[in-house]
C-alpha cells in the first residue's frame, strides 16, 4: 500500500558524509552526556521501597509529593495506579530506616495532606476525614536486587544486538549486519543520552522501549536493504549510490505510512497515558524519530563505503565454448 510515489529517485547518498557528520555530532554528545551526567536509575535499578496506597475519593498527586518531600523522602514519585483513587508512590532507600517502617512513616506523611482531594480546600476537615489512605500493599527492593536488575538489562540488551547481527549475517552480508547494527546502536546510544542530559528517570518500561526500538529500527533497515538487493538483481547500468537511492526513494511511502501510525500510539500514551507511560512513550518517540534517520542515513551510506556491489548478488554466468559438448569433447 502506498499513498504516493516519487518518480524521480532523490539523490540522498550526494549527501551521505553530510548525514554521518551530522550522526557522529550526535552520538558523541550522547555519549558525553553519559559519561558526565550518567542515568538517573529508578528505584528498580538502586533500591527503594513501592507503596499501593488507596484513597475514596481521587487525592491531589502534587499536595502528595510535596508532603512525602517535606517529610524528607528526596525525589518521590507518585502517581495513579489502575484507577484516580489508587496511588503508586516510590521512595529510594533512606539511610539508618528499616524498610518495614518506611510504609508506616509514608501513611503518616499522607494523613497529613490536607483535604486529601483535588477540589478540597485547605480547611476542609471533613472530606480529609473522609478520604483517608489505606495502605494495600508495600515492596522493598534492595540495592542488590537493583544491581541483578541492571545486569539483566544489559545482557539482554547485548543478547538483542547479537541476534540481530546473525539474523541480518544470514539473510543478507556481512556488510549489510555491520551497517545495520551501528544504525542501531546509534539510536539506542541518543536515547540514552538525552535521558542522560535531562536526568528523566530509566526504569524497566524505558528499558522495555530501548529494546522495542532496537527491533523496529532494524525492520526499517531490512525494507531498504532488501530493496537494495532486488534492485541491483534487476536493474543493470545503475552505480551502488543509484541503487540506494532508488531504494530509499520506493520506500518513502511505506516509511511515512508505518512510522506514522506508530508515533500517532506512541503521542497518544505520551499525552494520555500519564507519568506511568511518560518515559516510556518519551523514549519510543526518540527511537522512532531517530530510527527513520539512522536506518535510511546512516546505513545506507555505511554499506556503500563498505564497497556493496552488483556482483555480491548476481553471479555471473559461464558461457560455454563454441563446439564444446558437455563432457568437454570437441567436434
Amino acid at each position: 500500500m502506498e499513498f504516493f510515489r516519487i518518480r524521480k529517485d532523490i539523490p540522498f547518498m550526494r549527501h551521505a558524509l553530510v548525514f554521518n557528520v551530522i550522526s557522529l555530532i550526535t552520538f558523541l554528545a550522547a555519549v558525553f552526556f553519559l559519561a558526565t551526567k550518567g542515568l538517573h536509575f529508578s528505584i528498580e535499578f538502586t533500591g527503594g521501597t513501592l507503596l499501593e496506597v488507596s484513597y475514596t475519593q481521587a487525592p491531589d498527586l502534587e499536595r502528595i509529593r510535596k508532603a512525602l518531600e517535606a517529610d524528607g523522602f528526596a525525589d518521590p514519585q507518585v502517581q495513579n495506579f489502575g484507577s484516580s483513587r489508587d496511588v503508586l508512590i516510590r521512595v529510594p532507600l533512606t539511610k539508618n530506616t528499616e524498610s518495614a517502617k518506611v510504609g508506616e512513616r509514608v501513611i503518616e506523611s499522607l494523613q497529613k495532606v490536607p483535604g486529601g482531594t483535588q477540589s478540597a480546600g485547605a480547611g476542609d476537615t471533613a472530606t480529609s476525614a473522609a478520604n483517608t489512605p489505606t495502605l494495600k500493599r508495600v515492596e522493598f527492593v534492595g540495592p542488590q536486587v537493583g544491581k541483578e536488575l541492571a545486569e539483566d538489562g544489559a545482557l539482554a540488551l547485548l543478547l538483542v544486538i547479537i541476534g540481530i547481527v546473525v539474523y541480518l549475517a544470514f539473510r543478507f552480508e556481512w556488510r549489510f549486519a555491520v551497517s545495520a547494527i551501528i544504525a542501531n546502536l546509534h539510536d539506542v546510544i541518543i536515547i540514552l543520552g538525552v535521558f542522560a542530559l535531562f536526568q528523566w528517570e530509566f526504569s524497566l518500561p524505558v528499558l522495555a522501549a530501548v529494546l522495542a526500538v532496537l527491533g523496529y529500527s532494524v525492520n526499517e533497515s531490512v525494507i531498504v536493504f532488501d530493496r537494495v538487493r532486488e534492485t541491483f538483481k534487476k536493474k543493470r547500468g545503475l552505480t551502488t549510490p543509484q541503487v540506494l537511492d532508488h531504494a530509499i526513494t520506493s520506500t518513502i511511502s511505506r516509511t511515512i505510512i508505518t512510522h506514522g501510525c506508530t508515533q500517532a500510539m506512541a503521542t497518544s500514551m505520551l499525552v494520555f497515558g500519564g507519568a506511568a507511560l511518560h518515559y516510556f512513550a518519551m523514549a519510543l518517540t526518540i527511537g522512532i524519530l531517530f530510527g527513520i534517520y539512522s536506518s535510511v542515513l546512516v546505513a545506507s551510506p555505511l554499506v556503500m563505503w563498505m564497497g556493496v556491489s552488483r556482483e555480491q548478488f548476481v553471479k555471473a554466468k559461464k558461457d560455454k565454448a563454441e563446439g564444446v559438448t558437455e563432457d568437454g569433447a570437441c567436434v
